[in-house]
């Protein structure tokens, strides 16, 4: 028993000394992987970051396109554009292309690549030409939707063209382009009138403020049929609604430069007061949309919103919804409202600056008075005003309403410099940049001079993309410049302006428009009889 027992003894032993061993050996292997896979995963890391070494995380590299200095391991260019005064974009990219050329590309997470070109010819392709093959997109879509919720500026596909198709047949009522000019005439009056006591208290005046007033007034006419009251009381207090648009405006805008917006708005107030000023132009809209369905419409001619309230839904032939309604009208605000005051807002600018020719001036002038002998302008004698139109379109071609746009490819595509974008890359223009570009306009670029309207030359919109171009081409650019035209001509034939600081150059706010920073203050005077 004991010689048995002593042998199990000793095969538990050896047994014990074989498992330790096996374990001794198992670890040594597992610490052998282990530092392989560390190496391993070092080594590829290090590749990763390699090859990203100018592209942000994700942004599959492409050395065929040149990119701006400043882009940065796995986050690309987003430090550059997160730094950039958001005052200075359009500068930034003017500068860029310079140095650069006519396509460069920058990187950004969670965005991806965005080819930026300047070239006419390539702005047809993406606008026109292969027009399908561009879409604003999912990210953009997203990124406005605060501000421009299933309206026409964000749609794609078959909602953008029926609310196109829609708009289309609206703008060419003839009785609604007769009611809009009436209107422009009875609000360029009011601000005739609060002008000429300006004058006569020999005050200054921001008119670039009274031009908004003037146009939110104007679209409120137009569209909802009642005025907002704004050039009642000029010199209070901005409109609530007005106000809360502009600043949704502004933050829709830097969403576009700031990944993961959507977690800063849901840690910070900008997210309270998002919601707060969607609420309030929301509710301001709706209130209007339901008060006319109860009240019905009893002026003898139909405003933007009857018109639309008397259109069906091309999908099952009903009425449109309070909701569909309310974002055509917000949609048709930045058309409306921003674009056209601060059209007129550069161009006063650029007409009294002390670096314009004072005969421009003088030239203008005297057509108005010609054209209108001290009559009301009309829809028609706007467009016999072929200088005024001038002034207003140089204007546009340096300080563009519209100064950047981007759409998404949706498929793979070749640009007619022999560019290549793939689906899912931004292509994007900055209409700022193209009206400066001597490539484009020739050495005199960067001058005001609207005789280079007045050569029988029409300028292609690709060329002069200020109202879009192709199949999305503004549907109100006679609208917007007989608007522009009719103040601009009654205030000419009252008085003459002096700009406070007629040699600096206005800074723009950051917006998906061109604002001023501080306004436009000036000195008013009655013209001698």
């Amino acid at each position: 028993m004991d010689s048995i027992a002593n042998k199990l003894s000793r095969t538990k032993y050896i047994s014990v000394w074989i498992v330790l061993g096996l374990l001794h050996n198992l670890t040594i292997h597992l610490t052998y992987h282990k530092r392989s896979l560390s190496r391993f995963l070092g080594a590829y890391i290090l590749l990763y970051i390699f090859k990203h070494r100018r592209t942000a995380i994700g942004v599959t590299p492409r050395k065929d396109l040149k990119t701006p200095g400043g882009s940065l391991p796995l986050v690309g260019d987003i430090v550059t554009m997160t730094f950039q005064p958001r005052t200075e974009v359009s500068q930034l990219n003017e500068k860029i292309h310079k140095e650069v050329g006519k396509v460069f590309a920058i990187t950004l997470p969670f965005v991806g690549r965005v080819v930026d070109f300047t070239d006419p010819a390539v702005l047809e392709h993406v606008l026109k030409t292969n027009f399908w093959a561009y879409e604003k997109g999912e990210f953009m879509r997203r990124t406005l939707f605060d501000l421009l919720g299933n309206g026409i500026f964000g749609a794609d596909g078959h909602s953008w063209n029926w609310q196109r198709k829609m708009a289309s047949h609206i703008f060419n009522v003839n009785a609604f382009r007769e009611y809009t000019s009436e209107v422009f005439v009875k609000e360029s009056y009011i601000v005739a009138d609060y002008l000429g006591m300006i004058a006569e208290e020999e005050r200054v005046v921001d008119i670039h403020k009274l031009f908004y007033l003037y146009t939110l007034d104007s679209f409120g006419e137009i569209s909802f049929g009642q005025s907002f009251g704004c050039l009642d009381s000029p010199e209070e207090d901005t409109v609530e609604f007005a106000a809360a648009f502009d600043r949704l405006n502004t933050i829709v805008f830097n969403r576009l430069f700031t990944p993961g917006w959507q977690l800063t708005e849901l840690l910070t107030s900008r997210g309270r007061q998002i919601r707060k000023d969607k609420q309030t132009i929301t509710s301001f809209a709706l209130k209007i949309i339901r008060d006319r369905r109860i009240y019905g419409h009893d002026k003898p001619k139909k405003d933007l919103l009857q018109l639309f309230m008397d259109m069906q839904d091309a999908d099952d032939g009903r009425p449109l919804s309070d909701e569909m309604l309310k974002d055509l009208v917000l949609n048709f605000i930045i058309a409306g409202r921003d674009t056209t005051a601060q059209a007129l807002s550069w161009t006063f600018y650029l007409l009294f600056r002390s670096q314009t020719d004072p005969q421009i001036v003088q030239r203008l002038v005297e057509e108005v008075d010609e054209v209108l002998k001290g009559q009301a302008p009309t829809y028609d004698s706007c467009k016999n005003m072929k200088f005024a139109e001038a002034c207003v379109y140089e204007s546009l071609r340096l300080y563009p309403s519209v100064p950047r746009n981007m759409k998404v490819a949706v498929q793979d595509d070749i640009w007619p410099d022999g560019t290549k974008i793939y689906k899912g890359e931004f292509a994007s223009w900055n209409t700022w940049t193209m009206g400066r570009n001597t490539a484009i306009w020739g050495p005199d670029a960067r001058e005001y001079k609207p005789d280079r309207w007045m050569t029988g030359e029409k300028f292609p919109a690709h060329k002069f993309p200020a109202f879009h171009a192709g199949p999305r081409t503004c549907l109100g650019q006679q609208f917007a410049t007989a608007e522009a035209i009719t103040i601009l001509a009654i205030l000419l034939q009252r008085f003459t302006f002096e700009l406070v600081d007629p040699d600096t150059e206005p800074g723009y706010l950051p917006g998906l428009t061109l604002p001023m920073a501080n306004g436009l203050p000036l000195r008013v005077h009655q013209r001698p009889v």
